[in-house]
């Protein structure tokens, strides 16, 4: 990939998060929550997007993002109120600008009335009378070539003539560490206008005390320009945090020390000459104490820059990172499995020489078992992302989905900083999207509905993620009606889906919207009606080893239920014998295991059942279910294995015997041979053989199905 290229594809990554950060901050500020960082941090994301679109020519972008920008200083600088009106329109332009970026990735176009009507929606809170240009006022302009200034004293406080401003900054250690250069601040801050700078030498030591890594000096440029104090303050936003600057629009006095010119990159600065009258008197000042030495400015700081500056210096710094090519984190994780396989199998055949456990041997294996398994979880823990990711884009579709069907939604998020495998994360946007229009196309009612009901007129959905049981649980809730299950119940029966006559549980009911082709609109919307959502949101929870579940309370609302696994390299398994055949079973579907007794065996037609303390479950055979053989075992001779299925009900799978827990590394049987019916995937034992892992959920779900199509009695699932 060339060089540009990558540093595109970068910027776009860079994009994705500022565009995150921007929509959090906007909507912290319309939940009260915000504070002035917070509209700093949203005028830099804003800001940097713009940056960085102008590097590569993105002219549309640009001038959209200046816009949005210019309207966020104005909110920054208190001369425009963020309040309800506001932060709805810059929302909205957020979508906006997130539509312009990706229209730069894909080559796409934004409909330009679209960005004609937010622009003009943006301008009108401030008249649209921003003089600075947005490549200038950036930065961007790739043309180098300037006039250096000619020597020139500080001039009187009276200013004339157009606008003059007053810039002092001190870059500290960490600016010029960063790689930044005065000498480009200085020449930004040239672009705007005239002007005149002096060197502010007041904190450089004694020749003896200096410190050649250590930042001493600092500069007052006055400026004469029209551009504005929005205008200058863009030219420190890169090093914002880094550098003390402080601007003022009125000429302050300095002490006339000395007079530089602004110098082109290119040409080496002169020697500087200083009076010494002018160098404070430092020998008797310890090293120690050079950092506390006060530093004479040309003005106080703005109440504004004062609380900025507070809470950078309490904030802590944020952690390094590196960008990795995934394929990279892929190709580890692959080896770290093989590892852990071929230290399962050393253990395996060092066990067969019986030594004992006290040996050198054992104990280094011992060790090594350990350490392969910290290793293990460490390199999972890369691929280990927050579901932020996800739930960032999730408050511009409900703002959309609200707007399409004319109702007040309110999203509420929980557990962003949960932690699941990427893989995971990669697959949970479209189940969630579903899920989410879901509860507002059919969970929430319309205003006037909810106002009859003695509701607020504006609906709440919350979207929340937590671990439980070493899985991650997404849960989508809202405050609406409920499901109708009279309603569902007879859509069902209309469509052949159930029985008139086949007696249902309200959970089952409940269960019944997962159906293929079925839905509860009247009408076929851009939304729904078509009967594939559902469907397709329990079909992709299922693809990713996880299950779903419903609960609603009449006019209470529902809640939806996704347990999924935190990975889909690794899983944690109990290893049992079928036969001759060696199978896994996903310990977290596994409720508890016990040998039946005779008593607790009924028969119901061609099936058995269990009797489990106060429930009657479907005892399934496993070698029977799989076509391992034709006649089902004893099963007082076999072990039972009670298992919680999909619709949250349990059943009992009956084996040969149990071999022992264990973690182990997942294969998949598609990529590697084909798809086998009831065997989720495959691994590699200790012993060099290859056990499948069973899919428990097709399993029971078949058992079901054939003994409702046998005109057996139906098996119902024991809650």
């Amino acid at each position: 990939m060339e060089t540009l290229e990558a540093i595109k594809v970068t910027f776009f990554q860079e994009c994705e998060e500022l565009l995150g950060d921007l929509e959090t901050g906007l909507l912290s500020l319309q939940a009260g929550e915000g504070d002035d960082e917070t509209v700093n941090a949203v005028f830099r994301a804003v800001h940097s997007v713009k940056g960085g679109a102008g590097a590569f020519g993105l002219e549309a972008l640009v001038r959209f993002a200046h816009t949005f920008e210019t309207t966020l200083d104005k909110v920054r600088s208190g001369a425009l109120k963020a309040d309800e009106a506001v932060l709805k329109v810059m929302l909205r332009a957020t979508d906006i600008l997130a539509d312009l970026v990706q229209a730069a990735k894909t080559d796409a176009v934004v409909d330009p009335d679209r960005i004609a009507e937010s622009s003009e929606d943006l301008e009108a809170f401030w008249g649209g009378h921003d003089t600075a240009a947005p490549a200038a006022a950036a930065g961007e302009s790739d043309d180098w070539d300037f006039t250096p200034l000619a020597f020139a004293p500080v001039p009187s406080l009276a200013p004339a003539g157009p606008p003059r401003w007053t810039v002092w900054f001190k870059p500290s250690t960490a600016t010029y560490a960063k790689g930044n250069d005065t000498v480009l601040l200085l020449r930004e801050l040239a672009r705007l206008g005239d002007c005149e700078t002096v060197l502010d030498a007041s904190s450089l030591p004694a020749f003896d005390a200096l410190d050649a890594e250590e930042s001493y000096l600092g500069w007052t440029v006055t400026i004469t320009t029209e551009e504005g104090e929005a205008a200058i303050r863009e030219v420190f936003d890169f090093v914002s945090g880094d550098c003390e600057v402080r601007i003022s629009g009125e000429v302050v006095a300095m002490p006339q020390l000395s007079t530089l010119p602004i110098l082109p990159p290119v040409m080496d600065l002169p020697p500087l000459a200083l009076p010494s009258a002018q160098i404070p008197a430092l020998a008797a000042v310890e090293p120690e104490q050079r950092d506390v030495l006060p530093v004479d400015g040309p003005a106080d700081l703005h109440p504004r820059d004062k609380a900025a500056k507070k809470e950078k210096e309490a904030a802590p710094s944020a952690a390094p990172t590196i960008r990795v090519d995934l394929e990279r984190v892929d190709r580890l994780i692959d080896l770290v499995g093989e590892l852990v396989i071929n230290q399962a199998m050393l253990a395996q055949r060092v066990g067969e020489i019986d030594l004992t456990r006290a040996s050198n041997v054992q104990l280094a294996l011992e060790s090594l078992e350990q350490l392969t398994r910290e290793i293990q979880d460490s390199v999972m823990a890369i691929r280990a992302q927050p579901v932020k990711s996800v739930f960032q884009r999730m408050p511009r579709l409900v703002r959309e989905t609200a707007s399409m069907t004319g109702k007040q939604v309110k999203l509420v998020t929980e557990g962003e900083g949960t932690e699941v495998d990427k893989t995971v994360i990669e697959r949970l946007s479209d189940p969630i999207t579903h899920m989410l229009r879901n509860a507002i196309d059919h969970g929430l009612e319309t205003p006037d509905e909810r106002i009859a009901a003695g509701k607020a007129p504006e609906g709440t959905v919350r979207l929340s993620a937590l671990h439980r049981s070493g899985r991650i649980v997404i849960e989508v809730s809202d405050d609406g009606k409920g499901i109708n299950r009279q309603r569902v119940r007879e859509l069902a029966v209309e469509r052949g889906v159930i029985a008139p006559d086949q007696p249902l549980t309200d959970d089952e009911v409940d269960n019944l919207i997962f159906a293929p082709g079925f839905s509860t609109a009247k009408a076929v919307s851009d939304l729904s009606g078509r009967g594939v959502g559902l469907d397709v949101v329990k079909r992709s929870i299922q693809s990713l080893g996880g299950r779903i579940s419903i609960a609603s309370k009449a006019g209470q609302g529902s809640t939806f239920t996704m347990s999924l696994p935190l990975t889909l390299a690794v899983l944690d398994g109990m290893v049992v014998s079928v036969g001759e055949q060696t199978l896994i079973v996903p310990l977290a579907a596994i409720v508890e295991t016990l040998k039946p007794k005779k008593s607790d065996i009924r028969r119901l037609g061609t099936g058995m059942l269990l009797a489990v303390r106060d429930a009657i479950v479907p005892l399934i055979d496993v070698g029977v279910a799989l076509g391992w053989r034709s006649e089902p075992i004893d099963p007082t001779t076999g072990v039972v294995l009670l298992v919680e299925c999909e619709v949250g009900g349990c059943a009992a799978l009956m084996v040969d015997a149990i071999q022992g827990q264990r973690q182990v590394v997942i294969k998949s049987l598609e990529q590697n041979f084909q798809r086998v019916e009831s065997i989720a995937a495959a691994t590699i034992l200790g012993d060099g053989r290859v056990a499948l892992i069973l899919d428990v959920d097709t399993v029971v779900g078949e058992r079901r199905v054939e003994a409702e199509a046998g005109g057996s009695p139906r098996l119902a699932l024991a809650s």
